[in-house]
């Protein structure tokens, strides 16, 4: 493709590549690292007790904070608002636990800071201004607001209705 939307790919291209490369290659290797520098210290069978018990009080820990998570979201959305802390919240559980899940101490202390409600909003505010710097928001008078394939009429639009709009008189029956 080329023209602007070919040059506008490339760096998030490029991005992509970085975060793949970080979480395929660096993240193994890092975790290999620690777990070795732990079972130096400790002790190749006490290194693989202490994985076992990460995880055990990681799937404790997961299910609590997403238990809690989902009430909020129940909680907020019969009060009838919109619920984007919650929703939040709950993607960075759903996050910490899929961290903790992959063997190793670097990605389950992540895992683990993503879900403790302490070190959440932390996260929270760096999910939302990525969440942020993504979406495009039309509000009333810019082009693209409204339903799709539907004409307001006003000022710059002609009269004439759209596609989903029928001209007709209404007549009550006695």
């Amino acid at each position: 493709m080329s023209g602007l939307g070919a040059s506008r790919r490339t760096p998030r291209r490029r991005r992509w590549t970085w975060v793949l490369l970080v979480a395929f290659v660096v993240m193994p290797l890092v975790e290999i690292f620690a777990l070795v520098q732990v079972g130096q210290v400790i002790g190749a069978w006490w290194t693989i007790l202490l994985l076992v018990l990460n995880s055990a009080v990681g799937a404790w820990l997961v299910r609590r904070e997403g238990a809690r998570a989902w009430t909020a979201l129940s909680t907020t959305l019969a009060s009838g608002r919109l619920p984007a802390r919650e929703i939040a919240d709950g993607a960075l559980v759903l996050i910490g636990g899929t961290l903790l899940l992959t063997p190793g101490f670097v990605t389950d202390a992540l895992g683990v800071l993503l879900i403790l409600p302490v070190t959440r909003p932390l996260f929270r505010g760096l999910l939302t201004s990525a969440v942020t710097r993504r979406l495009v928001v039309l509000g009333p008078g810019m082009p693209g607001f409204g339903t799709p394939g539907t004409r307001r009429p006003g000022p710059g639009n002609d009269e004439r209705p759209g596609p989903d709009v029928v001209r007709g008189n209404v007549a009550d029956e006695p």
